[in-house]
């Protein structure tokens, strides 16, 4: 398919403008929620596509369906626009990735840009053109269950896998074979919420908002995204979903963004919810005014555009204003091919879904994203020749617990679990016995989901003093037990914040008791939060998040030495909940040699520092060298380092480069991140790693200067392999 030139589009879309409505052109700005168990619901929709007043539909996900739908719009409408299906693609469609925080804990780009391409084909061939997804918000309060849709704590790692996810989902262009839409969300501060709970409002200073929140959508949008989902909550006093400044001051006329913009899900409704706006009319006009060119209506509820063309006859807005908004979306349309090919091939889509070099991929991410937290004594790789392995826990087995939240088509009897892949993997002379040791208990309150396709399934349950006391038996028989503990993939993900990092349900209980045998123990913890052990110490402890349709095949590779890991923790692992929030890259303050005695019970550290994993083999870093000791400002320097492994095997290490700026306009933070590489090293081999710093690195946004700036100053240097390397040089930055 050739590319149309702007001009072409430009003029295509002036025709089409010229023919419409104003109920056409508000439809256009329309997106409908279209859930296949209440039919009233559909045959409504159907009714306005069959009109020409729906632009959108969302959460249509077999081909057959959008097939019907789309020759709905395209045959039946008068103007025969075709519909833009969208859908959260989040992880993967049928081949489903790890969650996107694991990916970011491969602290490889390739990886999330690789996964995100595999979804986006499988998505594109069963009808769909856009995902909503990349979500880049930072979070720094592990309470906040969306926390698992991102990149963990830090701007630079979550530019990276913004822009990277980006390129995987869109391609080179929009209208990509093979590709769609990509939709960053949700602009802005949403992972900011007060106490974790999702909704809540957030409160970000303007040095926070620069600095931390808003450079991965600003990577995404130079990376070429071209649409951005606005946030639900309330921003400093404004819903973003209203807020001017926000979607048109700096989205569009400081960043230059040409896309389109859509809420989240009824959040032009809900500015009135908010109490911002009077009403749904007044809703919509702010909504529109604000920068949003397209509502995603409530589910089930009544969309504030559909008062659109009433708006324009009491002057509330201009048709300029109207046109700009359709415009957009007719554009996207345009360069997506719709016009020219809207139907889908279901013999191609069959295929794609079953590609077996998809699963391939989810492997491999699996196995880069898990991070080796604790190692004593070497358990870990295990023996294939390992005599007996007791495996234990509820989500050992749990097929759908595997996969994680946010996904809606996988195939649960294709999904490897732990179970599975340490019985397919371990010796044929070795035994392996499982129990779920526990019941995962049910969530307290129902979540909004759970009527619908994310809803939970029917979790085994158990007599938990039999099976703890079974737990123990079978640990003791055992060379080695391999506990599986963590949430349920309903407890984590939308509407899903907890007010406790404790496993859930009586798991803490069992581990416990299953240390107390004595039996060598692995910890495989699933979940996206750190959790609180209680000072439970197992001989070893992986985090494997949700790893996966082939999570089970990669853990076991990880288990017997097949793959070694090289995942690196996306956020500091707080002790205890009552440090929350504790972010690396924290201001130096009054008694800079009291900050780890912040408290008077514990210290103030992390139990794990941002950046940090282990591996099976080790490596050690030589000094940093600076290319010069003095540069001016806007000027470049590169920062090399030499990395040995110094271990017995082939292993990847993520060399981190970490600074602190001295002095300037703003106190800046203790660190910084301001580059990683991750690199494969064979036993004994050393490699010169380089990295720039210049005035993408070294500048930042002054709440002094109320701009970005960069500072005449002194700059300290260290490279390590988490957040806790040493500054060992540094250099000045002069005019």
């Amino acid at each position: 398919m050739t590319q149309m030139t702007d001009a072409e589009i430009r003029a295509r879309v002036d025709n089409l403008l010229a023919q419409m409505s104003a109920e056409e052109k508000a439809g256009q700005l329309t997106q409908y929620f279209t859930f296949s168990r209440a039919p009233d619901e559909v045959a409504r929709v159907e009714d306005e596509v069959r009109a020409g007043r729906a632009g959108s539909l969302l959460f249509v996900s077999k081909a057959e369906e959008i097939d019907r739908l789309q020759r709905i719009a395209v045959e039946q409408s008068r103007l025969g626009i075709p519909l833009l299906f969208g859908y959260d693609v989040i992880h993967g469609l049928r081949t489903i990735l790890p969650v996107p925080l694991a990916v970011a804990a491969s602290w490889d780009p390739a990886v999330a840009e690789e996964g995100q391409a595999v979804a986006a084909a499988e998505a594109r061939a069963i009808g769909l053109h856009w995902t909503f997804a990349p979500m880049v918000d930072i979070t720094r309060d592990p309470r906040w269950g969306r926390m698992i849709e991102g990149a963990g704590e830090d701007p630079v790692l979550g530019s990276a896998m913004a822009a990277a996810q980006v390129r995987g989902f869109q391609g080179a262009f929009i209208g990509a074979p093979g590709r769609v839409i990509a939709g960053p969300k949700h602009f802005a501060g949403y992972g900011a919420a007060f106490g974790g709970r999702d909704y809540d409002e957030a409160e970000i200073s303007d040095n926070e908002l620069w600095n931390i929140y808003l450079p991965p959508f600003k990577a995404a949008l130079d990376a070429g995204a071209g649409n951005v989902m606005s946030a639900y909550m309330g921003l400093n006093g404004v819903p973003a979903t209203g807020n001017r400044w926000l979607l048109t001051d700096v989205l569009r006329e400081t960043w230059g963004f040409e896309g389109f913009v859509v809420t989240d899900a009824g959040a032009a409704a809900d500015l009135a919810t908010h109490h911002y706006a009077a009403d749904l009319g007044d809703a919509a006009v702010r909504a529109l005014d604000a920068g949003v060119d397209m509502e995603m209506a409530p589910p089930f509820g009544e969309a504030a555009y559909r008062t659109l063309p009433q708006a324009l006859a009491a002057g509330r807005i201009t048709a300029a204003q109207l046109d700009t908004a359709v415009r957009r979306v007719l554009d996207a349309k345009l360069r997506m091919g719709l016009f020219e090919a809207p139907y889908v091939d279901l013999g191609a889509a069959a295929a794609m879904l079953a590609a077996p070099a998809h699963r391939a991929v989810a492997r491999r991410a699996a196995e880069r994203s898990a991070v080796l937290l604790h190692n004593a004594g070497g358990l870990l790789p295990l023996s294939r020749d390992t005599g007996s392995i007791a495996v234990i826990g509820p989500l050992a087995d749990s097929a759908r617990d595997t996969v994680g939240p946010w996904v809606f088509e996988q195939d649960d009897n294709e999904t490897v679990t732990v179970l599975a892949g340490i019985r397919a993997a371990a010796g044929p002379a070795t035994r392996v016995d499982y129990t779920p040791g526990v019941t995962m208990p049910a969530r307290l309150h129902k979540s909004i989901f759970e009527d619908d396709v994310h809803a939970q399934t029917q979790r085994l349950v158990v007599d938990d003093d039999i099976e703890i006391a079974n737990s123990v038996r079978l640990a003791r028989a055992a060379e080695v037990a391999v506990l599986v503990l963590g949430e349920a993939h309903i407890m984590i993900g939308e509407h899903a914040s907890r007010s406790s990092l404790d496993l859930p349900g009586r798991q803490q209980e069992l581990l416990e008791a299953v240390l107390a045998t004595g039996t060598p123990v692995v910890l495989l913890i699933m979940t996206g939060r750190p959790v609180d052990l209680k000072g439970a110490e197992p001989a070893a402890k992986m985090m494997i998040w949700y790893p996966g349709t082939r999570g089970g095949e990669a853990v076991a590779n990880l288990l017997f030495g097949a793959a070694v890991p090289g995942g690196k923790l996306p956020y500091n692992w707080p002790r205890n909940i009552g440090q929350v929030p504790l972010p690396y890259a924290q201001l130096r303050s009054f008694r800079p040699d009291w900050a780890q005695e912040r408290y008077w019970n514990e210290g103030n550290a992390p139990l794990y520092p941002f950046g940090y994993g282990l591996s099976y083999t080790t490596f050690s870093y030589a000094a940093p060298r600076l290319s010069a000791d003095r540069i001016a400002p806007g000027k470049t320097l590169e920062v090399t380092v030499d990395v040995t492994n110094t271990g017995p095997v082939t292993g990847d290490e993520v060399v981190q480069l970490y600074i602190h700026q001295r002095y300037g306009s703003a106190a800046r933070p203790v660190r910084e991140l301001k580059g990683f590489q991750r690199v494969t090293l064979a036993p004994g081999e050393t490699r010169a790693v380089r990295f720039p710093l210049g005035p993408g690195e070294l500048s930042y946004w002054s709440a002094a200067r109320r701009d970005r700036v960069q500072d005449e100053t002194c700059i300290d240097v260290g490279v390590g392999g988490d957040s806790t390397a040493p500054f060992m040089t540094s250099f000045e930055v002069a005019g």
